[in-house]
């Protein structure tokens, strides 16, 4: 096979791997080969916890080296046959989420999306269909209509009432240039099930799914009444404008905690940013290996035509190459549908929580602001002195939110690139071995026929 994303298949003392047997050394050369060894080490064995040390320690000089290697899977040591044997021993937390989804209350779907076109706009509509066993919604079972920029009013109308908590974000308005034309099939799937995740994060929020606003955008059947209330633009000119002000002037004497949750969301935000553009790569060279994998089983096709004597093991190259692209095909459509989402998800969110550390210092700016102009005017005491009040109270409740819902974040972000990665190592696993199977099941048929052509 060609270096271009294929992988060479040895046993102790070079000789070819037997059908039946143990793989010993499973070696990939180009891309895939780092894709692969990755994976294998990181599915049989534990994560470590701090997720930020080790499952996404990566370095910026060679940004392929995404996982430590384990030196217990090396050449002294077999690779395991199957997956599910691999995946034993990297069991989750099973107990765990489903007592979390025997509690849940509030159950969101959004599905059936419809296209809408007027002389001016075209956009999507999609059925958000809500079922529920809380007290304060006037019935269990709520369906409506909503397009985009419903869910954009809903996010935006979060981030407004509670300025220090991570609300989870929407995927990309428009999708980047050379990736999937806008519209299409798989365009309004992806972005349905971004959508549906983002409510389900919203829904399963200790505060947030108690929101009024979130309340309406689940139950309202016309959003444009509630959309009209709301601060004026004057009013939230003035608050763009302090927030500027702040940003400005930056905090003096930050919490040292924050100083390290900061540095912490700078780090991840390098470390899955590459994390993405080097799946994405893997992505694109892999669908390039399988252009050149189907070419060279049609070429071996037709060269089988022309060869009387050599027809059958050419055309039995020519049929493994083509159920090696089946297999090929399928796994870069599991990466591309589980992993690239996932990791650019969390991509979005590192925007969402350096949004989040920059609102918590402006609060901060501001009640320093008040406190310095309090110690220095003598006129007005009561006034400021209850301004600062407020403030110190209301940089106390944000602090105290922030870390709770920080806590939170770092949770649900690991079990979801968890789940992602051994979703991914699983697959790799089984593209590998069932890879291997064929070639192997060639090599068998070939040496068949040359002991019956000797007998």
């Amino acid at each position: 096979m060609c270096a271009c994303g294929t992988f060479i298949l040895t046993a102790p003392g070079g000789s070819a791997a037997r059908l039946g047997g143990r793989v010993d050394r499973v070696r990939s050369v180009g891309s895939a080969s780092v894709w692969a060894e990755k994976f294998l080490v990181m599915s049989g064995h534990t994560v470590p916890a701090d997720i930020s040390g080790h499952m996404l320690d990566l370095d910026e000089d060679e940004d392929l080296e995404v996982f430590s290697k384990n030196t217990s899977l090396t050449d002294e040591g077999p690779v395991p046959n199957s997956p599910s044997s691999m995946v034993n021993q990297y069991r989750l937390e099973d107990d765990e989420e489903q007592q979390d989804a025997n509690a849940k209350d509030l159950f969101i779907s959004v599905e059936d999306p419809e296209s809408h076109i007027t002389a001016i706009e075209t956009y999507i509509m999609y059925r958000v269909a809500t079922k529920t066993t809380r007290s304060d919604f006037d019935s269990s079972e709520f369906e409506v209509r909503r397009r985009y920029q419903d869910f954009l009013w809903l996010r935006s109308k979060l981030e407004e009432s509670h300025p220090t908590l991570i609300v989870h974000p929407l995927p990309e308005k428009f999708v980047m240039k050379g990736m999937v034309e806008r519209f299409n099939d798989d365009f309004i799937e992806t972005r349905r099930k971004a959508l549906q995740r983002f409510l389900s994060r919203i829904s399963e929020h200790p505060v947030l799914s108690h929101s009024q606003h979130f309340k309406v955008f689940l139950t309202a059947q016309d959003l444009a009444p509630h959309k009209k209330q709301g601060s004026g633009f004057l009013s939230r000119m003035g608050e763009t404008m302090r927030a500027v002000a702040n940003s400005v002037r930056g905090v003096k004497n930050r919490p040292e905690e924050f100083d390290v949750l900061q540095e912490y969301v700078e780090n991840f935000s390098n470390k899955i940013s590459s994390v993405d553009k080097v799946t994405q790569r893997i992505i694109k060279e892999q669908r390039e290996y399988l252009d050149e994998l189907r070419q060279y089983s049609s070429t071996y096709s037709q060269w089988a035509e022309s060869e009387e004597n050599l027809s059958e093991p050419l055309k039995g190259v020519a049929s493994c190459a083509e159920r090696c692209c089946n297999e090929t095909e399928e796994q870069i459509q599991h990466l591309s549908e589980v992993l690239v989402p996932a990791l650019h998800e969390y991509v979005l969110c590192t925007e969402t929580l350096k949004a989040v550390m920059r609102r918590r210092d402006n609060i901060q700016a501001e009640f320093e602001v008040k406190s310095d102009t309090l110690a220095s005017r003598k006129s007005d005491l009561d006034a400021l002195q209850d301004e600062v009040d407020e403030l110190a109270e209301r940089m106390e409740k944000s602090n105290s939110a922030l870390q709770l819902d920080w806590s939170r974040w770092r949770n649900t972000m690991r079990a979801d690139l968890k789940a992602a990665f051994v979703s991914s190592a699983e697959k790799n696993v089984e593209y590998y071995e069932k890879c291997l199977a064929v070639w192997e099941s060639f090599l068998v048929s070939q040496r068949g026929e040359s002991i019956s052509q000797r007998d």
